[in-house]
């Protein structure tokens, strides 16, 4: 089942250019590959207009049944396009793949940035 069809999805604003937050968990599967990716993607993520706010190593699970991932890295986008123009763009063809080969049970969710709660109460 999608995670989509779990989580009820609130609505995209209509001002969409809102920063995006992505959050990436994910396992090293092959150590020389992601090393690969990572000496290049700090330096695309900046040109397509992300910043890296947040990197992490898994401690510990407290509460919750998700399973861990030993990496968290959370990257803050301009907004939605910047994000997907980093993902689709063909110059950088040849490096998601390292990404793909170099990390196992992936996760890549994005979020909009809030200042506040109160969008999610509907106040």
């Amino acid at each position: 089942m999608n995670s989509t069809d779990e989580v009820e999805r609130l609505p995209v604003s209509e001002k969409d250019e809102t920063r995006v937050y992505a959050l990436n968990l994910f396992d090293v599967a092959d150590r020389a590959e992601y090393l690969a990716y990572s000496r290049r993607s700090a330096g695309e993520v900046a040109a397509h207009g992300g910043r890296v706010v947040a990197l992490g190593r898994f401690r510990e699970s407290v509460t919750g049944d998700v399973e861990p991932r030993r990496v968290l890295i959370l990257v803050e986008w301009e907004s939605k396009a910047a994000f997907d123009s980093y993902r689709c763009d063909p110059a950088l063809a040849d490096l998601h793949p390292h990404r793909e080969k170099g990390s196992s049970a992936y996760v890549w969710h994005l979020y909009d940035r809030l200042d506040d709660l109160r969008p999610l109460f509907d106040v």
